[in-house]
């Protein structure tokens, strides 16, 4: 090359322009694989988005929409909110979505409040036929005060639940035992607390006291999946392994209908060892539901790693960190 024409060749070179990526740019992307129903990268594209222009409530609303869409309800919950507080109500169609997310929670009243805002301010809005619709599907008769009363108990109920659910989850004892004994005070025929209770009471280091209340339960309903599952863990934990092995091979027989339920047999089977009966039962869960628990990232990886497979035991807890940001500071599980 001639002197000259190198010298052309460095200033073309020099006058490139550098590609660099906006909010409005991830933000498309994002939507796009949103549209494609890759969840996990429009997740990753809508935070960069957000990262970039974290003053844009549009980036916000459109990531609320993915967790909604993975059933992280009170997330999505929590952007909408901070979008309404920040914007001063500028954002109307937030209303709608929180109403939508409310009533998959199941928690009827806020959903039919936050449905009628949006029809107060946007009564011909994109989302004023389905808030209508919403409202309809809810049937709440305000004329009626039993009914009322009714549908505050039920939506108690369900807060309750969320919560204790999250303390459970994220293996925080004390809170979710002060949380049980108000709830049983409250709802004293809602067995499935009763059995919580005691998983926290043994777990908080008191287990012959959690023992104790688990065999009255498993008195009274000798065919309990919640009574096997804690008397499983237990026992193992306290090593009376002739005592575990009955209500493990209890377990072994059982196949619930509930995600939840098969959910919870696989993270026993795994906590008391028996990993290839574990990785069974990891295998039939759906994914899609039983995502928004901790308990399923922790002990599938778990179960995957005593198999021999720690690269995929790796991904798999990485993906649950990714999903569930308080589990990054964690160790993996097999090491701590």
């Amino acid at each position: 090359m001639q002197p000259v024409e190198k010298k052309n060749k460095l200033a073309q070179t020099n006058n490139v322009i550098p590609f660099i990526p906006t909010g409005d740019f991830y933000f498309a992307k994002g939507v796009e694989s949103f549209r494609k129903r890759k969840f996990d990268i429009a997740l990753k594209w809508l935070t960069k988005a957000v990262d970039a222009a974290p003053d844009n409530p549009l980036y916000q609303c459109q990531m609320s929409i993915i967790y909604t869409e993975t059933g992280s309800f009170h997330k999505a919950n929590q952007i909408l909110t901070n979008v309404l507080q920040s914007t001063g109500d500028q954002y109307v169609d937030c209303y709608y979505l929180l109403a939508n997310n409310y009533a998959h929670l199941g928690l009827l009243n806020d959903a039919k409040k936050f449905a009628v805002s949006y029809l107060d301010k946007e009564p011909d809005g994109d989302f004023s036929e389905d808030a209508k619709a919403l409202l309809q599907l809810i049937e709440i008769d305000d004329d009626f005060d039993e009914d009322e009363w009714e549908l505050d108990e039920e939506d108690e109920l369900l807060v309750y639940q969320e919560t204790v659910f999250h303390h459970l989850e994220n293996n925080e004892w004390d809170k979710a035992l002060a949380l049980l004994e108000e709830m049983i005070l409250l709802f004293p025929d809602h067995k499935i607390a009763h059995h919580e209770y005691t998983f926290a009471l043994f777990f908080s280091g008191r287990r012959e006291e959690a023992i104790e209340k688990e065999l009255e339960l498993f008195k009274e309903d000798s065919n309990s999946l919640y009574s096997h599952t804690n008397l499983a863990v237990f026992y193992y934990e306290t090593g009376y392994m002739e005592e575990y092995e009955k209500h493990i091979r209890a377990l072994l027989n059982i196949y619930p209908m509930h995600e939840q339920q098969k959910l919870r047999i696989a993270v026993t089977l795994a906590r008391t060892g028996l990993y290839n009966e574990a990785f069974t039962r990891f295998r039939m869960l759906d994914k899609a539901v039983v995502k928004s628990h901790i308990s399923y990232y922790r002990w599938y990886s778990m179960t995957i790693y005593h198999l021999g497979e720690p690269s995929k035991a790796l991904s798999i807890w990485e993906e649950g960190c990714r999903r569930h940001q308080r589990l990054s500071p964690q160790e993996v599980p097999w090491e701590s």
